[in-house]
């Protein structure tokens, strides 16, 4: 993991997530982006899995789709264009992990960003769905206009996690820029 390349908060998610996913489980990608998470996540759970793929873009959706397709993981994965915060709403299964990419889609128009209320919602539901052991990641863009704010809500959330039902960490590189992506894991206990 070492290099300015692989030496980061989405290569510490996709590490964490390697050694909790398996053939057969359940998971979302609650922001799909450009699609990378939801490939990463189709390919660990193979064609017995489920994931679940939330945009609000079209493009992202698209962008996402194409991806699977070109790598033969489509047929498992529901595309949504939905917000992340109906993850309760849409996803009718426990889960093994959620991962969000907090912020703008890359390439894409900067205005359009997460927001602190649907993502606060979008956590809380995603956690009381977890199956005991499962993990919640988000990697937390503070760099935009917005996203200071919005880090800053989900610090809170997870300072206010009952520790008797969740270990939480926050995982950041304090040699690197102050607005540099940071982790925070969240996985449940066994209650």
């Amino acid at each position: 993991m070492i290099g300015n390349e692989r030496c980061n908060a989405v290569a510490l998610s996709h590490f964490l997530l390697k050694q909790k996913v398996g053939l057969g489980d359940r998971v979302v990608d609650a922001t799909c982006g450009n699609g990378h998470d939801t490939l990463f996540l189709a390919q660990l759970v193979g064609p017995a899995g489920r994931v679940w793929g939330f945009d609000i873009q079209r493009r992202a959706l698209a962008a996402t789709e194409c991806l699977l397709a070109g790598h033969g993981c489509r047929d498992r994965v529901e595309l949504l264009e939905a917000g992340h915060e109906r993850i309760g709403d849409l996803v009718p299964e426990p889960l093994a992990a959620v991962i969000f990419n907090l912020g703008y889609l890359p390439g894409g128009d900067r205005q359009i960003v997460t927001r602190p209320e649907t993502t606060l919602q979008a956590l809380s539901s995603a956690a009381d769905m977890l199956l005991p052991r499962g993990l919640l990641l988000a990697v937390v863009y503070t760099g935009h206009a917005g996203g200071a704010e919005e880090g800053d809500v989900v610090e809170q959330w997870a300072a206010d996690v009952a520790s008797d039902r969740f270990c939480v960490w926050t995982c950041r590189r304090p040699n690197r820029h102050a607005t540099s992506p940071w982790l925070l894991v969240v996985e449940k206990g066994t209650r």
